[in-house]
């Protein structure tokens, strides 16, 4: 094992199992060993079970649905929006300077202190979830957008100018091919922020969602139902990404993708 050093496909995916057969054994023999009460953490077994009945007797399923909804709507609002914008302040040096003082000062807001505000303006509905998530994903797109736009190699841009492009041509055909890839990885990861806005979100004002289920749960002392629900969410985030990085690397195999 060196730095850097790259492993086969095969040798992840082992890796990767290893950690989670660890995991829950150590959680395991803590819980159903008995060094850790129940009423604070729940074994596995027990987990499973309440899942299992979360999944067929109280309506899970559409709460698992409602959330992966919001998540998508509110971010791809933010994406439509924050992309065109991240491109331009990357490539146009005059409007980054007018938009990203306030872009860096908002980026470092709290999402979460919008929500009474989101609650007064559009009350607990789908647009106050929607809303939030759009307010924590946006401002961290444009930024990053824009920087990987803005770092596009000068040759490339100076060989296009020499070759007779305008500036059109050159933010067609050499900013945004040269920054794609980045910028695809950028939205795989805000992506995984989103989640975390979304259950913020879902746990104040909400009649249905993961993060609704969380709450009902942490008032009956379920830690089963709790543990259930994050990792539920870890899963599906898990999946996302990984289907995200295979399109990505599909998409542009000329880019080094995870």
């Amino acid at each position: 094992m060196r730095p850097l050093q790259a492993v086969s496909p095969s040798a992840k995916v082992v890796l990767g199992v290893a950690f989670f057969v660890l995991f829950f054994g150590i959680w395991a023999f803590a819980t159903l060993g008995g060094y850790v009460s129940k009423t604070f953490l729940a074994d596995p077994i027990t987990m499973v079970r309440s899942g299992v009945d979360l999944l067929l007797n109280q309506g899970f399923a559409f709460d698992i649905a409602m959330t992966v909804w919001r998540v998508l709507g509110g971010f791809w609002i933010a994406a439509v929006c924050a992309i065109p914008l991240g491109v331009l302040m990357g490539a146009y040096k005059p409007i980054e300077a007018f938009f990203e003082p306030f872009v860096s000062f908002a980026r470092y807001l709290p999402a979460s202190a919008f929500i009474p505000l989101l609650i007064l303006w559009a009350g607990i509905g789908e647009a106050q979830k929607l809303a939030l998530i759009f307010i924590g994903s946006f401002f961290q797109l444009v930024l990053m957008v824009a920087v990987s736009v803005g770092n596009t190699r000068r040759d490339l841009v100076e060989a296009a100018y020499t070759l007779g492009a305008k500036d059109r041509g050159v933010v067609a055909r050499v900013l945004l091919p040269s920054s794609a890839p980045e910028m695809a990885e950028t939205l795989r990861m805000v992506l995984g922020w989103a989640w975390t806005y979304v259950i913020v979100a879902e746990l104040i004002g909400a009649s249905n969602g993961i993060g609704h289920m969380i709450t009902d749960s942490q008032s009956l002392m379920a830690t089963d139902q709790i543990i259930f629900g994050i990792i539920v969410i870890g899963l599906i985030g898990l999946v996302t990404d990984m289907g995200f990085k295979a399109f990505n690397r599909w998409l542009f195999p000329w880019a080094r993708i995870g």
